[in-house]
């Protein structure tokens, strides 16, 4: 097996290029024909996918987070809809949330992630695309989609300091959202079998199950069914936010009487007062949006995954 091995140096907030030399012994421990490459800037492990494809490489690895991933996934779905061969992708999670990773059930330690690329398990996952924002052409994403609440807790917590990350990080920039983003848009919601109008305080568009390291959005997610599985939360007020915050962590929030969690082919938004923030995968899709639309691609990548 040929491996392409892609590390974020600014995953973590550089966490990922200290851990360097640690990810290396185990590559050398337990693959026998891997490349290993840092990426440059942004931009480049969508390249370097590409690339792997065109250069018949069996396996693309991300070492990142979610948005080391993101990149990977959107050149090897160039390539596919090219109608070009794709490498399988897997993961070394480096990153602050790692939630694909965590959706996928790829093990969260560096040695079992490396140990797991060699058993070659892969499960073929569906892959979703979003049009809206800054890319009105589309863009790729592997977890899910969040739209509102959600989306300005991670613009929150990439602003703290490095040694706030993970669990702790998320947690303090939630609770700061609360009161920073308390009114929700109203908006129009067209799934495959309904279209209604609502304020909006939260949706999360998931092919994965959870985002923010902690949240459990949709745990029955399955990212091979074909469909999205929406948790769409209505206006709550600033205590029935924090006691859904316990709920949604806990991952027992469906049934709850300001919650829907409908599955969809496709969903298209549009917001009739108040605006659109959206994130795909962490990456920032816009952070005043009109409208979007997404769609799903179904058992398109071969992933490695654990156990």
């Amino acid at each position: 097996m040929k491996y392409l091995v892609v590390l974020n140096p600014s995953a973590a907030k550089g966490s990922a290029l200290k851990n360097k030399p640690k990810i290396e012994k185990l590559l050398e421990k337990y693959l026998s024909d891997y490349s290993l490459i840092v990426s440059a800037r942004p931009g480049d492990p969508t390249i370097l996918a590409r690339e792997a494809a065109e250069k018949d490489y069996d396996v693309v690895v991300a070492v990142g987070g979610d948005g080391t991933s993101n990149e990977i996934i959107n050149g090897l779905m160039a390539s596919k809809l090219e109608g070009k061969k794709i490498p399988k992708l897997a993961v070394i999670p480096a990153g602050r949330g790692n939630d694909f990773a965590a959706s996928m059930g790829i093990p969260a330690e560096f040695e079992d992630a490396v140990k797991a690329i060699t058993t070659g398990k892969t499960r073929t996952i569906d892959v979703g695309q979003v049009f809206g924002g800054n890319y009105p052409q589309g863009k790729f994403f592997g977890n899910g989609i969040g739209i509102g609440f959600d989306t300005i807790v991670g613009f929150e917590a990439a602003k703290l300091p490095g040694f706030l990350s993970g669990i702790p990080g998320y947690l303090i920039a939630a609770i700061k959202t609360i009161f920073l983003y308390f009114k929700a848009p109203t908006l129009r919601v067209k799934i495959d079998n309904d279209t209604f109008e609502q304020q909006c305080l939260i949706i999360s568009v998931m092919n994965g199950w959870r985002m923010g390291t902690s949240f459990k959005m949709t745990p029955l997610s399955k990212p091979d069914d074909g469909l999205f599985s929406l948790m769409i939360v209505e206006q709550v007020s600033r205590i029935g936010a924090i006691k859904l915050m316990g709920k949604i962590m806990a991952g027992t929030q469906e049934g709850h009487p300001s919650i829907k969690m409908p599955l969809t082919g496709s969903i298209e938004i549009t917001a009739l007062k108040g605006s659109l923030p959206v994130h795909a995968d962490g990456e920032t899709i816009c952070e005043k949006g009109d409208s979007l639309y997404a769609k799903i691609f179904t058992k398109q990548i071969d992933l490695i995954v654990g156990g």
